[in-house]
């Protein structure tokens, strides 16, 4: 369902007008911003080639789009994403009088089966953080395997997300106060706590590895790839990845294991679900409940497995 190359002007312009507010309003990632056009550039070309535009669009001509995903396969998680991103674009159309009525008030989304994070063990996570080797005959791969320790400290430390990681400059890390100041979704602040290992791990990445992958233009970045530019997002996904491929054989992991695994284990050990979801920066603690779904369900393995009569 690929679309073409060129929309009707009045689409484009609506989408980029949209595709603002998201930004410049509303503070929305960059990759949050990309999956809207994408998905309504998409729901566009079908629209267009039906002779319709999107202000002229009916619930009718959105089921249709919808029903065509679904014949070319798309799984209801992403059918979901697209309705999620109709909904919010109508809401926004209407309040903007680019149109009188929103064709989307009624359209349903698809339900998705809710599955419980994946989650590693205390020992699985302490094994997958300290994995990175901090020695080696060349000073690069020293230098990367103390970049590694440091971004998977943490992400398991502190529970940030992928892009909070790749996004950290050298002044937001306190290594005094053992703190970090992050910017998580909707630019909001959090300002979270280092743990011991995670300071001790991003004091040698500054001191002995940032120098010998920093480049030669001065830069505020906290952690950079072997083309010594600023990580990415994509580059912290393949070395959790690697380590957790090493370490968890036939296990998948990813940076969103370690931040589940953060928060479960801080619920494990006591800590009150509403710090938990301050530390997550979870606008809602509807959101961090589904933590507490995960340490019952241990509970309950640790009851079956230990107990003489269950």
């Amino acid at each position: 369902m690929a679309r073409p190359p060129d929309l009707p002007a009045p689409d484009a312009a609506l989408i980029q007008g949209f595709c603002d507010h998201l930004a410049l309003e509303r503070h929305l990632a960059g990759s949050t911003v990309v999956a809207y056009r994408r998905d309504l550039e998409q729901l566009a070309a079908f629209l267009a080639r039906g002779r319709r535009s999107l202000v002229r669009a009916t619930l009718h001509d959105l089921r249709r789009f919808l029903a065509q995903l679904s014949t070319l396969g798309y799984a209801r998680a992403s059918m979901a994403r697209r309705v999620g991103a109709i909904h919010t674009f109508y809401r926004w159309a209407a309040a903007n009088q680019h149109l009188d009525v929103d064709p989307a008030a009624l359209l349903g989304r698809p339900k998705v089966a809710s599955r419980l994070p994946t989650v590693l063990r205390v020992p699985e996570a302490a094994a997958l953080v300290e994995a990175p080797e901090a020695a080696s005959e060349r000073d690069l791969d020293r230098a990367v395997a103390l970049r590694d320790r440091a971004v998977l400290e943490l992400l398991y430390g502190s529970g940030l997300r992928v892009s909070e990681a790749a996004g950290l400059t050298l002044d937001r890390v306190d290594l005094d106060r053992g703190r970090v100041l992050v910017f998580g979704k909707g630019s909001k602040e959090r300002d979270l706590p280092l743990s011991d290992p995670a300071r001790d791990a991003l004091r040698a990445w500054i001191r002995a590895g940032r120098p010998q992958m920093a480049p030669e233009t001065p830069s505020s970045a906290l952690f950079f790839n072997v083309r010594k530019h600023p990580i990415g997002g994509r580059d912290i996904r393949r070395l959790v990845g690697r380590y957790g491929g090493v370490t968890l054989t036939g296990r998948r992991v990813t940076p969103h294991t370690l931040r589940h695994s953060f928060a479960t284990h801080l619920l494990e050990g006591g800590a009150d679900i509403r710090a938990v979801q301050e530390l997550l920066g979870h606008a809602s603690v509807g959101t961090t409940q589904r933590y507490t779904h995960v340490t019952r369900s241990r509970l309950f393995e640790a009851y079956r497995r230990s107990h003489p009569r269950a």
